[in-house]
């Protein structure tokens, strides 16, 4: 059943950012897939079920099927202060924003007809948020966090890292991959790590 779901997944992928979300049946996906109709209902669920998976999967990348709550906490368990927190999670949107924004473009071009769509958009917003919670947690325990709320934290991780920034700054404005790691790691850094003080000059 993992393998047929995979397929299924990967077959609504392909044909939701090839030919939109509105053009693309169930029809055509279980046509895609190898499966009949049925499948797709047993193995996922509706269609809007169905592109929150696909979702999880570009998210996730090589991971998948691990979720990417699981493996980020992993990662975070490896850093030593919150300026290497900052850091690593530069390097995961820098990461993770490419895979996604075909499908995030699907999903905000959908949610603008389809009630359906338009609150699993908002779902996954919200969802987004928690799972920096995770995040907060992370920087909270770690020497050189500010002293700020948990809430704030991820509010602020949420923010910077939201994927329509990095759509907007890189499809837009041309910015290079390279300069939107850079940019996250040093508004991150800024909005939740203590100045590290600097030596004064000495006075005579």
């Amino acid at each position: 059943m993992d393998e047929t779901r995979a397929a299924i997944v990967a077959a609504a992928e392909l044909l939701f950012i090839r030919d939109g979300y509105a053009r693309t049946t169930i029809g055509d996906i279980a046509e895609e897939a190898g499966v009949v109709v049925q499948t797709i209902y047993n193995a996922v669920g509706p269609k809007s079920t169905l592109l929150s998976a696909v979702l999880d999967r570009a998210a996730a990348g090589p991971m998948a099927p691990r979720s990417v709550p699981e493996f980020m906490s992993e990662r975070s368990v490896q850093v030593t202060d919150a300026a290497e927190m900052a850091d690593m999670l530069a390097d995961w949107f820098v990461e993770v924003q490419p895979r996604v924004l075909g499908i995030n473009r699907v999903i905000r071009e959908a949610a603008a007809s389809d009630p359906a769509v338009a609150e699993l958009e908002v779902r996954r917003a919200s969802q987004r948020l928690r799972n920096y919670g995770q995040a907060a947690d992370a920087f909270a325990r770690l020497p050189g966090t500010r002293t700020m709320p948990r809430e704030d934290i991820a509010a602020t991780i949420w923010s910077i890292g939201h994927p329509q920034s990095y759509a907007h700054l890189t499809q837009v404005e041309g910015w290079s991959d390279e300069r939107y790691r850079d940019w996250v790691a040093r508004a991150l850094a800024a909005a939740l790590v203590i100045d590290r003080p600097t030596d004064s000059p000495a006075r005579g």
